[in-house]
């Protein structure tokens, strides 16, 4: 009851920020698409590009250029280089980031109404004319490759390794966008080049703006600073085959806690049956507290500290996951309370009570996520790629609510799979082994 009244008192507090979010749809002069929230309460905009495709776009042989070539944009470009690109922007004061993952590379503007003009000739330099100087090149390889070392001895990102490879095979979804060391320490300047053609070009383009800026003026802006990108870029890798055969993979690692992955096949996005499945996973394991694992792993056993599952539908693959870390001595009765409860809602479904209290934590959380120009800008964009309609925001708390008892319990009988759910666990599980169902 308690989390139940504080999600309602955090609604409460947070539709008026919903509420102001109007989308209008732009279309530039050049025809560049764009969803605008206009705000002219105070003299700042933020905006949002994504360019679709990510680091799966990175060419054969070349795993990490798209990583690689992103980490590089902030260091300089046109006739700046990294010191005076930097000196530049702060002179500004504005900000800029960029990151890459599989599926998008997302390139971050936030920025005062006085200084739009000169902000935004930086950043077209950025994403036209990157520098990629050579001194630049070795200190963010430097980077990628502590990072890299890192991970490989960091029990989560082995765990994250093992189950991609296991999960995706050849498909750029099976190895990390990061790259190896080896393939880091081979890119070239020529390499950097290509993985920028193969990323920003007009056809993989979504933006979001947010703030003080009209439509008139946005569509100026976006002619402006995208108008002479590439029509199109890499194309774009085929759908992933995803394979579950169920069981437990044992990665041996020293530690004294194991950590583990597990998953099985997921939900397309545009399912009609998505919101259903959304709704079952918050009573199993996505949430809050009150969530069916989180009761029996940690509450009534304490075995964990936090175990969580998560739909995870991305554009070329979707899979059904989850997380947890335990003792050594203790991993494999986890795996187990994990797999009967997996096995229990495909079989007996859910309550009505339990149906009630997800959607009052779903809904009543939705409106937090409106937290400022910047969250919203990125939230315009993620609809755009998910093919969402533009009143989604203002629909959503109904498809949540609009889940029956019997649609939750049937789309649990057909989406929990527990034969083909998988365990990836690194550490040195005690009566745990390499199994397949």
């Amino acid at each position: 009851m308690r989390a139940l009244f504080t999600a309602l008192i955090l609604m409460v507090l947070a539709l008026p920020a919903m509420a102001a979010v109007k989308i209008q749809e732009v279309t530039s002069p050049g025809g560049i698409r764009a969803w605008l929230v206009e705000d002219h309460s105070i003299p700042f905009t933020a905006l949002e590009l994504r360019f679709r495709g990510g680091t799966s776009l990175d060419a054969p042989g070349k795993r990490g250029a798209i990583n690689l070539m992103t980490g590089l944009l902030e260091e300089g470009a046109g006739d700046l280089d990294a010191r005076a690109y930097t000196r530049a922007l702060e002179s500004l004061a504005a900000s800029f980031s960029f990151d890459s993952g599989a599926d998008s590379v997302s390139v971050s503007a936030r920025f005062l109404t006085e200084n739009r003009g000169k902000v935004m000739d930086l950043l077209h330099e950025t994403l036209h004319a990157p520098r990629f100087d050579a001194d630049a090149v070795e200190r963010v390889r430097a980077q990628v490759l502590s990072g890299l070392h890192s991970d490989a001895k960091d029990p989560n990102d082995i765990a994250g390794a093992a189950f991609r490879a296991m999960t995706y095979g050849d498909h750029p979804y099976g190895s990390t966008g990061k790259g190896t060391p080896e393939s880091v320490a081979s890119l070239t300047r020529d390499d950097l080049l290509l993985a920028h053609s193969a990323v920003f070009a007009r056809d993989r383009l979504f933006v979001g703006a947010v703030g003080d800026i009209t439509p008139e003026a946005l569509g100026a802006l976006l002619d402006g600073l995208l108008g002479d990108l590439p029509a199109s870029g890499a194309p774009m890798p085929g759908k992933a085959d995803v394979t579950f055969s169920g069981g437990v993979t044992v990665v041996p690692f020293a530690t004294p806690q194991s950590v583990a992955l597990f998953g099985q096949p997921g939900m397309d996005r545009h399912d009609p049956d998505f919101f259903a499945a959304y709704v079952l996973n918050t009573i199993l394991g996505g949430g809050s507290f009150e969530s069916r694992l989180m009761s029996e792993v940690r509450e009534k056993r304490g075995l964990t500290y936090g175990v969580y599952s998560y739909l995870m539908p991305r554009d070329l693959a979707s899979v059904y996951m989850g997380s947890v870390a335990s003792a050594n001595d203790r991993i494999g009765e986890t795996v187990q309370v994990i797999r009967d409860e997996w096995s229990r809602m495909a079989q007996q479904g859910v309550t009505e009570e339990e149906l009630d209290k997800a959607k009052t934590y779903l809904t009543g959380a939705y409106p937090l996520r409106f937290d400022g120009n910047g969250q919203i800008a990125s939230i315009l964009v993620g609809m755009q790629m998910d093919n969402l309609p533009i009143d989604y925001i203002t629909t959503r708390n109904d498809r949540v609510n609009a889940v029956t008892l019997a649609d939750a319990n049937r789309v649990a009988a057909e989406l929990l799979k527990p034969d083909q759910l998988r365990f990836v666990v690194v550490g040195q599980p005690e009566g745990l082994a390499t199994t397949t169902n």
